[in-house]
């Protein structure tokens, strides 16, 4: 049985850190999460250090290093990129599931990339800005436990040739090496993914809210892209207010369902949060699993404010 490892904190946040855990085990959900107030620098969550695939989490920090692209100049936010639906990445929204060439400017691929998590559009920005670029920017950054090593249609190419492009049994596969911990589709394996944990991507957006990385343009536009992501049904669900501001970006491949992101309170409470899952289920749709997610979100966010 798996024993979570809980952050140090007064009993309080402890409590809420163990409520959590114990909700998503009761689910079967393995996972991370970990939230902070960037003003008080409490915190509370579990197993904070340990390594995950990000699936489309990814896309944060591929944003903040085009974004520091343009604002140094090197990238300009209105050039034009055409991307053909015959050589574009696989994936449900935006230019992905585009049937017509089109052409798009830099500045509204990393919208699309952010707001509905278009993997053609972060493709198109990897063409640009390639993933070893990405991954050196990070670690002069020093946040060298996010890990960029390929592009976002890999996370695919992998699940159907492990799989026979029978995605139903790449779930199949994930669910089951989860259990044996020997991945057969490598964007899956730690190792070989684009990877995270929670305690570094915390730190991530922390920095990019209180404008401690890169340089202060890029920080507020990544902020602003954040804010208009359409997806609500994970974080922000139990977030919904007129004194709250929400802005994440999730991640779901196969089995993993993840999102980060900070939340704003008039009253000028910020935490910053990610939560970081695996389902032990073949289902494509785990409604549940999202709610369960929105619930600590919430109960964090009670827990550290002010």
């Amino acid at each position: 049985m798996h024993h979570p490892v809980y952050v140090d904190g007064d009993g309080a946040l402890l409590d809420v850190a163990e409520a959590i855990a114990a909700d998503w085990a009761g689910l079967g959900v393995r996972g991370s999460f970990l939230a902070r107030n960037l003003d008080t620098g409490e915190q509370l969550g579990f197993d904070v250090e340990e390594m995950m695939p990000l699936a489309s989490v990814v896309k944060v920090p591929l944003a903040l290093v085009v974004l520091d692209r343009i604002a140094a100049g090197a990238l300009d936010p209105a050039h034009p990129v055409t991307l053909d639906p015959a050589r574009s990445s696989v994936g449900h929204t935006g230019l992905a599931a585009f049937r017509y060439p089109a052409t798009v400017a830099v500045g509204d691929l990393l919208l699309q990339m952010l707001a509905v998590s278009d993997n053609a559009a972060a493709d198109a920005l990897l063409d640009l800005v390639p993933v070893a670029d990405v991954e050196a920017r990070l670690r002069a950054w020093g946040c060298g436990d996010i890990r960029m090593r390929h592009r976002l249609n890999h996370m695919y190419e992998c699940a159907a040739g492990a799989a026979a492009h029978d995605f139903s049994l790449a779930l199949e596969l994930a669910v089951r090496d989860e259990r044996t911990g020997r991945p057969t589709i490598a964007t899956l394996d730690p190792a070989y993914a684009n990877v995270g944990s929670a305690a570094a991507l915390v730190e991530l957006v922390g920095r990019v809210w209180c404008d401690e990385i890169s340089v202060p343009g890029a920080t507020a536009e990544l902020r602003r892209l954040m804010g208009l992501q359409v997806f609500t049904h994970r974080l922000a669900s139990e977030l919904r207010a007129d004194t709250l501001r929400w802005s994440g970006k999730t991640g779901t491949f196969l089995h993993l369902r993840h999102e980060i992101g900070v939340v704003e309170a008039e009253s000028g409470d910020r935490v910053a949060m990610a939560a970081l899952t695996r389902t032990g289920r073949c289902a494509g749709l785990a409604p549940d699993v999202d709610l369960a997610i929105g619930v600590a979100g919430r109960e964090a966010f009670e827990a550290l404010r002010r």
